[in-house]
């Protein structure tokens, strides 16, 4: 889920990696590059098991590896077009609660919300507008991963995690869309989805090389990518169900 606190300008190339961990849980590497005019919170809801605990979410800083992203598209290589000519066009007051813990994590903040009620113990300009989350009954028994983020134009470096799966079996991509405080049936998608050790369908695309080969600062991933697997692509941009992504 792509979702913001406040409304943002625009949100672009957005990149999600994802791997089951060792651990059961799942790896998760989310990066966008946004414009917003006021500090605001991004929320990933995440399918975590029924009352975790508050430190159930180990946050990954990957600022040493800000080029994640570009080094993983490097895995997927474009075929040469051979043309005759000059290439045409392009690529398109009671008593309050403890406040959450709130963790560093390279030039961001972040927290893990057990629940939706918890949304209550953070400051009013990182929740989402009253009753967002009535609209969205599939996220009641969720957990949610939030960064906080720098008004203005920027790219942000991937922001990662590791969290504790209800469901061991599948991989979540959370790509539900929430940029202006409303929850719409369809919306834009400008993503590029990668994945490594899942039952991915056939419009997944195979990287020729193992990670190897590609991830050429895998040490500075700290375990999230597989460097002796291959890695699996599904680019998403257009219009689609705004709903999120299993595999």
């Amino acid at each position: 889920m792509c979702c913001f606190s406040q409304e943002v300008e625009y949100v672009a190339g957005t990149n999600i990696f994802a791997r089951p961990a060792k651990s059961g849980g799942q790896f998760l590497v989310y990066s966008m590059t946004l414009k917003a005019k006021s500090d605001l919170s991004m929320i990933l809801p995440i399918p975590t098991p029924k009352a975790s605990k508050e430190d159930a979410v180990n946050f990954i800083n990957l600022e040493k590896y800000a080029d994640f992203f570009d080094d993983m598209r490097k895995g997927f290589p474009e075929p040469v077009v051979k043309s005759r000519g000059p290439a045409l066009g392009g690529a398109p007051t009671p008593k309050p609660e403890p406040k959450l813990v709130v963790v560093e994590v390279g030039s961001f903040v972040a927290s893990f919300v057990p629940t939706v009620k918890d949304f209550s113990r953070l400051d009013e300009q990182f929740k989402l507008p009253e009753g967002t989350w009535d609209k969205l009954p599939q996220y009641k028994e969720y957990g949610f991963a939030v960064f906080k983020l720098k008004k203005g134009e920027h790219k942000v470096h991937p922001m990662a995690f590791e969290f504790p799966r209800a469901d061991k079996s599948k991989l979540f991509f959370p790509t539900v869309h929430i940029h202006d405080g409303k929850v719409h049936e369809r919306a834009n998608f400008d993503h590029a989805l990668f994945c490594q050790e899942a039952d991915t369908q056939m419009k997944w695309r195979e990287s020729p090389q193992p990670a190897q080969f590609f991830m050429k600062k895998a040490d500075q991933a700290q375990g999230i990518v597989n460097t002796k697997g291959h890695v699996y692509r599904l680019q998403m941009v257009g219009t689609y169900k705004n709903d999120d992504i299993w595999v």
